[in-house]
């Protein structure tokens, strides 16, 4: 998997620059909303699961926990050869079980062994692998000690990827609403009214939502429906009428603020929460991002399909005095620090793209 240096530039002008790159699709990176569309379930810390992911899973540290699954369904393979399960740290606990060929990129060691069902798999291992037999599958460990590498772009993509979510929560948290949740007894109403992009944006409170006990949907046609939930902490205890069945594809509930979110029944629509320390006990229906994970409940395919595209942001007039505004005046120029990180950014996708075309 090839990769760049992430730096910290601010975190949408980071996503707005990485996604604007041409070099970015040839550098086997994946970032911005097209994360929402690889994985069904993302989190950027530790996972503790004893539970199952029908789509792709990345995990940004370690995957502990009891017995679980990946992959369960027999999903289309990915145009950018992602594997089921991606993990940057260790496996540990119980043993896990790969299904539908899904293969699985690991870059510490995977102590806990690996149940290889189905159709052939590859698995590569930056450290050591236990428990695992191979059958006619392909496995490779100690790959980190003959290319220090390969456990530095698993970091480092996890680091864009952290950087990107984060980014991408902030800019669908600026968007102005044009829809409105509307409350009748113990149901809420979810009105989509799109815009000519096909976007259509709820902003509401997590007490909002705590009066409510059942949701409903009038998509109306929106291609993607944002739900900006603002509040530190959030319970997810309602019904869905009509069920959750195609809400992923196009419903993204954003948590822009979530430091802790519990889910207690099934959900529907995809789920942003990149900062939230988050436990699950049923299932969700979309992609799901999370800080850190413990997983009692299934991770369902319906992951998210959409078009949405972050909105240019008008930097605006500097203030009188400014020594950042440009000769006429009207646009404010990014700081020299700001475009020495920008360029390292793209001089770091440059090197990746360079040496994968001379290892060729």
């Amino acid at each position: 998997m090839a990769s760049i240096r992430t730096v910290s530039l601010s975190l949408a002008a980071m996503a707005a620059a990485l996604s604007a790159t041409p070099l970015l699709a040839d550098s086997g990176m994946i970032a911005g909303i097209d994360v929402l569309k690889t994985w069904n379930l993302v989190v950027l810390g530790d996972l503790t699961s004893s539970s199952e992911v029908e789509g792709r899973t990345f995990v940004g540290g370690d995957l502990n926990g009891n017995s679980s699954n990946y992959q369960i369904q027999a999903i289309p393979a990915s145009s950018t050869g992602t594997p089921g399960l991606t993990v940057v740290g260790d496996v540990n606990g119980g043993a896990k079980n790969l299904n539908n060929g899904s293969g699985a990129v690991v870059g510490g060691n995977v102590n806990s062994g690996l149940n290889l069902n189905g159709a052939a798999q590859t698995v590569l291992v930056g450290g050591s692998i236990s428990n695992t037999n191979v059958n006619n599958n392909t496995v490779t460990s100690g790959l980190a000690s003959g290319d220090p590498s390969f456990s530095q772009n698993l970091t480092q993509q996890a680091s864009l990827i952290e950087t990107s979510m984060t980014g991408l929560s902030h800019d669908m948290s600026t968007q102005t609403a044009n829809s409105q949740l509307s409350t009748s007894g113990n149901r809420g109403t979810f009105d989509a009214q799109p815009g000519a992009n096909g976007v259509a944006v709820f902003n509401i409170s997590a007490a909002d939502l705590d009066k409510i006990g059942e949701i409903q949907f009038n998509l109306n046609g929106a291609d993607t429906a944002i739900v900006n939930v603002s509040g530190g902490s959030i319970t997810l205890n309602d019904n869905f009428l009509g069920g959750t069945q195609n809400l992923g594809e196009h419903v993204v509930w954003n948590f822009y603020e979530a430091k802790d979110l519990s889910l207690t029944t099934a959900w529907g629509g995809s789920v942003l929460a990149p900062g939230a320390a988050a436990t699950t006990g049923n299932y969700i229906q979309g992609s799901a991002v999370f800080g850190s994970l413990v997983q009692n409940g299934e991770m369902h395919v319906g992951t998210y399909t959409g078009n949405y595209t972050p909105t240019p942001t008008d930097p605006g007039t500097p203030t009188e005095g400014s020594s950042s505004s440009s000769s006429s005046g009207g646009t404010e120029v990014p700081e020299p620090g700001m475009l020495g990180m920008l360029a390292a950014a793209v001089g770091g996708l440059m090197y990746w793209r360079r040496r994968r075309a001379s290892a060729a």
